[in-house]
């Protein structure tokens, strides 16, 4: 309950052919038994992923790939994953071997093939940064160049050579390359001592007990930047503002209570949502806004596509599949076709798509986030949120991005 939230993690996946030793160094870098090892071809046949803290760099989250060099039907399949996983992948580590004959019967294999090559294509294509590693090299006898130090590691699971090294050039990357830069949801926007009022309904989608991720992240951050944060409940905001005489530096109100809040809450006092806080923190609010104006193109029979960054249990007034279509067809008097994706999945072919309108992200982190952005955007098809969807139905878009737009430019 008190781990740092998967999305915020650095995502490190391990590639290579079968066999390489992926899972075994994957086991090694952890410390733990995470991956199954086993001689047979293929023993890793779905991604494997485990959030720990790696030092020196910290949260981070170890992803254990199918061999990419997999055959047959179920093999593509599982390549299909692997390629997946490069979508949501911070840090790259290429996983090889060499291989030489010797008593014990070890078959020659080359160093380095097509499946290497592809595999470095594709993390310069996506702009993965990444470490080449030489597994194995217990078993080499000659000694390695040390031409090739630069650019390839040498390592071994089986003795630990030169594990604790491979740790500190992946941290030594995530700084060179920003991953360890300390973004904030809204600290940046506001000063000590300001207080900030969060609308948080409870409802039937709420969990029994406890508040949503972004609710509990959202709370850390003001607390972190020395404010104050009040929680209160949509029915109590007009109670608080009026009766208490209480007067917010900014409100902040779950997507599902947007209009009522803004009813309440005086024109002189910023008003924003969750989830346009969480499109900015991962990178896509002006896309968001944008995208959120092709609701005024949509006709009859357009496809739109719903997507959820997780797979929570869905009520009968989930915003996803029931409020945010439902507002859609009410506003704009039409009866579109709607499709909808949960989790890990999201489609690569989006053509017949007119609009996508995809949740906060607060369970995806940053690259997979953009990642889905910029696939929509290469097939021009606009991108938005469920914030930014609900502010521009209701006729609250301006003001919702005002005070951020402000603060960003001061």
């Amino acid at each position: 309950m008190n781990e740092t939230p998967q999305a915020n993690r650095t995502h490190i996946a391990f590639f290579g052919r079968r066999n390489s030793g992926k899972s075994s160094l994957v086991n090694a870098v952890t410390g733990q038994n995470l991956a199954i090892v086993s001689d047979l071809k293929g023993t890793t046949t779905d991604p494997v992923y485990k959030a720990m803290e790696l030092l020196p760099l910290g949260p981070v989250v170890i992803i254990d790939t199918p061999g990419f060099d997999d055959e047959g039907e179920l093999g593509e399949m599982r390549v299909g994953k692997t390629k997946q996983v490069l979508n949501k992948t911070d840090i790259a580590v290429l996983v090889t071997e060499q291989l030489e004959k010797s008593d014990k019967g070890l078959e020659t294999r080359e160093q380095w093939c097509t499946i290497e090559e592809e595999l470095i294509a594709l993390f310069k294509a996506k702009k993965i940064p990444y470490i080449t590693v030489l597994n194995k090299c217990d078993l080499i006898n000659d000694p390695f160049p040390s031409a090739l130090l630069d650019e390839i590691l040498p390592v071994s699971a089986k003795t630990n050579f030169n594990i604790n090294l491979l740790k500190e050039k992946i941290a030594s990357l995530a700084a060179q390359t920003g991953l360890e830069k300390d973004k904030k949801l809204v600290a940046d926007l506001i000063k000590p001592n300001d207080l900030i009022i969060l609308v948080i309904p409870i409802d039937k989608a709420a969990p029994k007990g406890r508040l949503i991720l972004p609710q509990q992240q959202m709370i850390r951050d003001i607390l972190e930047a020395g404010a104050v944060a009040i929680s209160v409940k949509e029915d109590g905001l007009r109670v608080l503002l009026e009766k208490q005489n209480i007067k917010p530096s900014l409100v902040i109100t779950d997507s599902q209570v947007f209009e009522q809040a803004a009813e309440i809450v005086p024109k002189e006092i910023p008003l924003t949502s969750f989830s346009i806080l969480f499109a900015r923190y991962k990178g896509f609010l002006d896309t968001a806004v944008k995208g959120a104006l092709a609701l005024n193109t949509l006709q009859n029979k357009d496809k739109i596509l719903i997507c959820e960054g997780c797979t929570h249990h869905r009520q009968c007034d989930d915003i996803g599949t029931v409020k945010i279509p439902s507002f859609i067809k009410a506003r704009y008097n039409i009866e579109p076709e709607f499709t909808f994706y949960s989790g890990g999945d999201f489609p690569s072919a989006l053509s017949s798509y007119k609009l996508i309108i995809h949740c906060g992200a607060c369970m995806l982190n940053e690259r997979e986030m953009l990642y889905r952005r910029n696939l929509a955007c290469e097939q021009n098809i606009p991108f938005t949120n469920y914030g930014t969807t609900i502010a521009h139905i209701k006729g609250i878009l301006d003001r919702s991005i005002e005070f951020i737009n402000r603060k960003n430019n001061e």
